[in-house]
C-alpha cells in the first residue's frame, strides 16, 4: 500500500466519523482509531514497527434532539415513524442511490421493495457493494444524501411494511 493511499484512507476515516478501522494485508496492518480527543494511527509491517502518528480529530457530530416523552418519533410533518422499519448500512463507505451518474436511482419514495431488490450501493475501499432489501414494503423516506459517507448501522431508508 502506498503512502498516498494510506493518507487518503486516514482522511476518509476522519471525515466519516467512525471510531475505528482495521485493514490488514500480507505486508502491512493498519489500525486507525479516532477517539474524541484526538485521532491516532498505528501502522505495523512485518519487518518494522512505525511510531504512532497523530492526525487532526474529526469534527464532533451535531447534537441530537431529545425524543418526545411518549417514546414516538415524529417526522417533520408530525407523522409517527415508529411503525416503519429502517434499512441500515451494513458497512462504512460512500452511499450511492444509483449504479452510476447517468443511471436511474434504485428506489424512490413510494416505490415497492421486496427481499433481494437492490436499494443502493455502498462503496468501500474502491469496491462497490450492492445493498439489497431484506424486507417487503414501500419506501417512505430516504435518510441519506447521494454520494455522502455513511457509518456502519446508520439508517438509510424508512420502509412501511404494511
Amino acid at each position: 500500500m502506498k503512502l498516498n493511499e494510506i493518507q487518503d484512507l486516514i482522511k476518509f476515516v476522519s471525515k466519516s466519523g467512525v471510531s475505528e478501522v482495521e485493514l490488514e494485508t500480507k505486508e502491512i496492518k493498519i489500525v486507525i482509531r479516532t477517539p474524541k480527543s484526538a485521532a491516532a494511527v498505528m501502522m505495523q509491517s512485518a519487518p518494522m514497527v512505525a511510531a504512532p502518528v497523530a492526525m487532526q480529530a474529526a469534527p464532533a457530530p451535531a447534537a441530537i434532539a431529545a425524543a418526545p416523552a411518549d417514546g414516538k418519533t415524529p417526522t417533520n410533518n408530525g407523522v409517527d415513524e415508529s411503525k416503519y422499519i429502517t434499512i441500515k448500512s451494513p458497512m462504512i463507505g460512500t452511499f450511492y442511490r444509483s449504479a452510476g451518474p447517468e443511471k436511474a436511482v434504485f428506489v424512490n419514495v413510494g416505490d415497492e421493495i421486496a427481499p433481494g431488490k437492490p436499494v443502493c450501493i455502498i462503496e468501500a475501499m474502491k469496491l462497490f457493494n450492492e445493498i439489497e432489501s431484506d424486507i417487503k414494503g414501500k419506501i417512505v423516506k430516504v435518510l441519506v444524501n447521494d454520494a455522502t459517507p455513511v457509518e456502519y448501522d446508520q439508517p438509510l431508508f424508512l420502509v412501511d411494511p404494511s
